[in-house]
């Protein structure tokens, strides 16, 4: 367990960057949680109509070769234009769509790295000091996934204005213990030293 301290107290930085981006992710979803959701639709399809045209001429040019399989590279390409352009030419339906699927995503994605965060913790217990804000962190995460889990299934509407806020909460929250547990991680590696 001597490394898995070593490793954790050389890391700190790391723990303080995360938490200093997830304090702006939270701060950001809490001032502009329409426009939050506005943006990451748009950027979704920015990324696949980009994504589209480069496979697309991927395609084209592995079309002068008969032994290649282009046409895979050229309907991928042409399905991620699609969704781009749909999302550009309906852009309130295209954001409820990916706001549903986003909402699944990220409750998924938080109970899972909450319940790793929970158990790297519970392992760190006995090497450090403050392993309870690593283990806040994952048990905000697994209180998020299952709280945007029910909301959706109960009130899908509210909970799509809702999500930006939740997600601004949660990564506040998180943030706050992560850059508190970093402090304690230098503190304790100076000691070390």
């Amino acid at each position: 367990m001597r490394f898995a301290r070593h490793l954790a107290t050389h890391n700190w930085g790391w723990f303080a960057l995360r938490g200093g981006l997830l304090i702006v992710l939270g701060l950001v979803a809490l001032v502009f949680p329409g426009p939050t959701l506005f943006a990451s639709a748009l950027i979704f399809a920015a990324v696949s109509f980009a994504d589209g045209v480069a496979s697309v001429l991927s395609g084209i040019r592995g079309a002068r070769n008969s032994n290649e399989r282009w046409w895979t590279l050229i309907l991928s390409g042409v399905l991620g234009i699609v969704v781009g352009a749909a999302f550009l030419f309906f852009p309130f339906v295209s954001t409820l769509a990916l706001t549903f699927t986003a909402i699944l995503l990220i409750a998924g994605y938080a109970m899972t790295t909450g319940v790793l965060q929970i158990i790297a913790a519970w392992r760190l217990r006995q090497e450090i000091e403050g392993e309870w804000l690593l283990m806040t962190a994952g048990a905000l995460g697994v209180l998020l996934g299952i709280a945007l889990v029910i909301l959706l299934l109960v009130a899908p509407a509210p909970t799509l204005l809702v999500l930006a806020w939740l997600i601004g909460i949660w990564a506040l929250a998180s943030g706050i213990s992560l850059l508190m547990l970093a402090l304690r991680l230098r503190k304790t590696r100076g000691e070390a030293d």
